[in-house]
């Protein structure tokens, strides 16, 4: 049956045409700190708040919007323009009793950012999370260095002759 017919129609939402609500950004509100590392796929932000609640995170190509309450009731607000662009829907988010973290992923895979915002000037509440910070981009010549020094030494121990005998050391044992 057509529509004429009385047949309800049914509609198909793809997870890419849902959309987020809108988050506004409330009054009287205040920054996370946020701790933020870069690693080759994904970049990593935790913004550390106290037992959070009514968490909304909005992960956009170009930007996150982080709304919620910490444990004294207060606003927090964040939103932070990326680097670069993200993929939206490889990215998570889970939220603990101290931070909210955020797994973004990159558009551009290998490509190290030198910030987490687009902008230059940094807010205060933005920090490098040097606990979690590797200088990835150069790993493999690290580690290559450290095989070339590895391979030299043992070179250099193979060249200094024979090793000294040690025909004497069971007289030691009287």
């Amino acid at each position: 049956m057509g529509r004429a017919g009385g047949e309800v129609g049914t509609t198909r939402t793809t997870l890419r045409e849902v959309k987020m609500p809108k988050i506004v950004r409330p009054e009287n509100c205040q920054p996370a700190r946020t701790l933020w590392y870069d690693r080759k796929k994904y970049v990593t932000i935790n913004f550390v708040v106290q037992n959070p609640k009514d968490v909304q995170v909005d992960i956009q190509d170009t930007k996150i919007i982080l709304s919620c309450k910490d444990v004294d009731d207060n606003n927090i607000y964040n939103e932070i323009e990326f680097y670069d662009r993200v993929l939206k829907f490889d990215s998570r988010e889970k939220v603990f009793d101290r931070t909210i973290n955020v797994l973004i992923r990159k558009v551009k895979e290998n490509v190290a950012w030198p910030r987490l915002q687009k902008d230059l000037a940094k807010p205060a509440w933005l920090l490098v999370d040097f606990d979690n910070w590797r200088d990835w981009e150069h790993e493999e010549e690290e580690g290559m260095t450290e095989y070339e020094q590895y391979v030299d030494m043992l070179n250099e121990m193979k060249n200094k002759g024979e090793p000294p005998a040690m025909d004497d050391l069971d007289d030691l044992s009287d």
